[in-house]
């Protein structure tokens, strides 16, 4: 009989080492909240722009404790919605700057990865986000004929094809050259032994509870439990946690996602489902099972049910946050992965987790000042697409807090706020419910 799976991911815990709580009266140069990819990416930057920066990351738990660590290592090049909905919604050239932005993203990764002794877990390999649903290949369609009038190079797979790379029947796909897989924690928590090599100072198990902008002489004080810092400039990666802390960012949902993954596959098994080349596998229909092979030659796959997690403690995700939730979504999993490969019927789950990602309600990250203070920075909602994206916001702001930004390198997706959606309201969120549930089945109706 098979142990029972870990509650948690089968990525590397990191350091055990704890840093000091904040405590007392503190000051720095910059005050980073949020050990994330985001928030230690600035801080990462930061540093190498200007060594003798004071910088201090401070973090409600630890690093990697969030979606950095509980990801699912997917590392692809996408932000905001599919790419002709993009094009409709904001215009063609910014459609085909952000998906170039994007691709450059990954790439960014990779180098960062490498460069922060991270190599282990990087796997580069194809992405491939394919259909079973004829509304799928309908959809897919119209991506490849915006992709083409973009001149953007996304080439289209057969079933034929796919069948070859990953040994599961699909209808048809589309191919992201230079996507990759890593292990999340692992290159999160190297990314913070490198921030404290250079010179970072640590804070964890501190949650930020407020913030008062500072002025032309004065700095901005952030408030703890036991103690305060106060800095001239301030960046607050803290994703879905911007409701909780009233910053005017408009809405970043906050969404519970789920995912398993399968004890070592045997060497065909694992061959089958694109050990050859690493490919990853997406599904087009959101909230539709994905898989991606790990180091040890496990299997993860995520999707499935999604739901509305208003953060009640620090991490949103304890054992005994929505038990029965979680469970029926691991389950459901479970039975997916089953009908994935015959080699699959009898592979044991080593592990099963739940992580929080934030979503805006029109697809586009968050990344800019909030409420117009110029030395006050936010950073989140990259809607699942996370681990590109945080890095690239990270660069990007450091940038703009150590001197002028170089012409031309404003993100084309940088705005202040999102769309604000009224949750305080009984009607909006009861919207918001039936909305993911309508995700939900049609996750479920997927072959």
């Amino acid at each position: 009989m098979s142990a029972p799976a870990a509650e948690s991911p089968p990525w590397s815990d990191g350091p055990t080492a704890r840093a000091p709580r904040v405590a007392g009266s503190l000051s720095a140069d910059v005050v980073v909240v949020g050990a994330g990819l985001a928030g230690l990416a600035t801080a990462h930057h930061l540093l190498a722009s200007d060594p003798s920066a004071d910088v201090v990351v401070v973090d409600a738990l630890r690093p990697a404790a969030g979606a950095s660590g509980r990801g699912t290592g997917l590392l692809g090049p996408r932000v905001g919605p599919p790419i002709d909905v993009a094009a409709r919604r904001f215009g063609p050239s910014v459609a085909r700057a952000a998906h170039l932005a994007s691709e450059a993203a990954v790439a960014r990764v990779i180098d960062l990865a490498a460069a922060v002794g991270a190599p282990a877990g990087l796997r580069p390999g194809g992405q491939i986000v394919a259909t079973r649903t004829a509304s799928g290949l309908a959809s897919l369609a119209r991506q490849d004929a915006a992709y083409r009038s973009l001149g953007l190079t996304v080439p289209v797979l057969s079933a034929a094809d796919i069948r070859r790379r990953v040994g599961v029947p699909y209808h048809a796909g589309l191919l992201y050259r230079g996507a990759a897989t890593l292990d999340p924690a692992a290159f999160t928590h190297a990314l913070a032994t490198a921030c404290a090599a250079a010179g970072a100072r640590f804070h964890h198990d501190s949650p930020l509870l407020g913030l008062r902008p500072g002025t032309l002489r004065t700095p901005s004080e952030l408030r703890f439990a036991e103690g305060t810092l106060r800095a001239r400039k301030v960046v607050l990666a803290v994703n879905a946690d911007a409701d909780r802390l009233g910053l005017p960012v408009g809405t970043v949902l906050p969404l519970r996602v789920h995912a398993v993954a399968t004890a070592p596959l045997a060497p065909e098994v694992r061959a089958a489902l694109g050990g050859a080349d690493g490919a990853s596998l997406v599904d087009g229909s959101p909230t539709a099972p994905y898989f991606r092979l790990t180091p040890d030659g496990g299997l993860v796959v995520g999707g499935g049910r999604v739901s509305h997690a208003p953060r009640h403690e620090p991490g949103g995700d304890g054992p005994g946050h929505d038990a029965a939730s979680r469970v029926a979504a691991w389950r459901w999993l479970e039975e997916r992965l089953r009908r994935l490969h015959p080699g699959l019927v009898d592979v044991p789950v080593a592990h099963r987790w739940s992580g929080r990602i934030g979503m805006t309600v029109d697809g586009l990250p968050v990344v800019g000042r909030v409420g117009g203070h110029p030395d006050i920075w936010y950073i989140g909602g990259c809607c699942g697409h996370g681990l590109a994206m945080s890095v690239a916001h990270g660069r990007y702001v450091a940038s703009h807090l150590t001197g002028p930004a170089p012409a031309g390198s404003r993100l084309p997706w940088h705005r202040d706020r999102a769309p604000r959606l009224p949750l305080a309201s009984r009607p909006a969120r009861a919207l918001l419910r039936a909305h993911l549930r309508q995700l939900e089945r049609a996750a479920h109706r997927t072959p």
